[in-house]
């Protein structure tokens, strides 16, 4: 079994207004990792730590199974892609050619066929200097230039801002091709709910700088349900991962419950079926998850 790409272990990033810990998680090799939460929750910082543009207070982060206390080597840079939140100042002169050259001298796989192909794909002018392009011209190329060294881990900080929806398409087109054709794991940071949806295998909710879990997004979709049941109340007592509840008329209720497929399990043993479910929105699921209601099958 290959190891983690990431591991963080107690990490405690002190802020002048914040904290941003404990920490404790591990992204697994092979998956997209989705990290939501609302703005200053410390996703980008977090971020920012992997690549050590900010380091730790306290704790210890691993890259592939290994801690380089000391400063990551340049080997294990080339491994990683990083589209920032906030664009590089340092080639902000340069045409798109120009600051290719210039990433390509610091990545021994980078892949010029790939680049071009996704430059013409994304529709990003060629002769144009980088301070002169739109944002979404200019992400557009940070997206090209993250992923032309095939990286074993590609981490994508609000990758969407700026993006029309055509160009927004084809980075998701792009993203899963990635997945299917190459050995890369990828952390996102975002807060599209669609994207969650198309891209993301995990979730990790963030909220005022505390991890909150870290669930397969499926679960996550398939458990955060609305039910409705011929029953009267007193059935709930007997059942999990319940977060609301309603009578609807005499002798039919309805609840929210995190654990839906459980629940289906229990009631079928008693020979009780579902009148009707709606799936939670994701949204929805999100903000109950902040409210304290923990998901089913969270992983640590």
């Amino acid at each position: 079994m290959e190891p983690d790409v990431i591991s963080f272990r107690n990490i405690h990033k002190r802020r002048r207004t914040k904290t941003i810990g404990p920490i404790d998680m591990s992204i697994p090799s092979g998956y997209i990792v989705a990290l939501v939460g609302p703005n200053g929750s410390g996703k980008s910082t977090l971020l920012n730590m992997i690549m050590q543009t900010v380091f730790p207070d306290e704790g210890e982060i691993s890259w592939f199974g290994q801690a380089y206390p000391d400063g990551l080597p340049v080997s294990v840079r080339q491994q990683i892609g990083f589209v920032p939140e906030q664009l590089s100042l340092e080639e902000k002169n340069l045409t798109v050619d120009e600051a290719a050259a210039f990433r390509s001298i610091w990545y021994d796989n980078w892949d010029g066929y790939l680049f071009d192909e996704l430059l013409s794909r994304f529709d990003v002018p060629r002769g144009v200097r980088l301070t002169k392009m739109s944002k979404g011209e200019r992400r557009k190329f940070e997206i090209a230039a993250a992923m032309a060294p095939r990286p074993k881990l590609l981490i994508l900080d609000e990758p969407s801002s700026g993006l029309d929806p055509f160009a927004w398409k084809l980075m998701i087109e792009q993203l899963h091709k990635c997945m299917r054709t190459a050995d890369t794991s990828i952390l996102l940071s975002t807060h599209i709910v669609d994207e969650i949806r198309r891209l993301a295998d995990y979730v990790v909710l963030m909220h005022h700088g505390k991890q909150l879990g870290m669930v397969e997004k499926d679960s996550l979709l398939d458990n955060w349900k609305e039910c409705w049941v011929a029953q009267d109340a007193a059935i709930l007592q007997d059942l999990p991962g319940i977060v609301s509840s309603r009578q609807e008329s005499a002798g039919t209720i309805s609840f929210i419950t995190t654990e839906c497929l459980e629940v289906e399990r229990i009631l079928h043993s008693a020979g009780i079926g579902f009148i009707q479910t709606r799936s939670l929105e994701l949204d929805e699921v999100l903000g109950l998850w902040i409210d304290g209601y923990s998901p089913a099958g969270m992983r640590k």
